[in-house]
């Protein structure tokens, strides 16, 4: 039992925080390529919006 006491005491497992690091910078990776990815899709969907208003006949008065 004090062999597991001691490993346990003896502080974070190198690979642990390492794959833990791994994990962050890909969340933070993710989240960029999110953000990028709805600047994207607000820009094609303001194109849309200013085609189709461009598209429609005047009104007739």
């Amino acid at each position: 039992m004090a062999k597991a006491l001691l490993g346990h005491v003896g502080g974070p497992d190198p690979r642990m925080v390492q794959e833990m690091r791994r994990l962050q910078q890909r969340v933070r990776d993710l989240e960029a390529e999110l953000v990028r990815l709805q600047a994207q899709h607000d820009a094609i969907s303001e194109a849309v919006v200013t085609v189709r208003t461009s598209e429609r006949e005047p009104a007739l008065t």
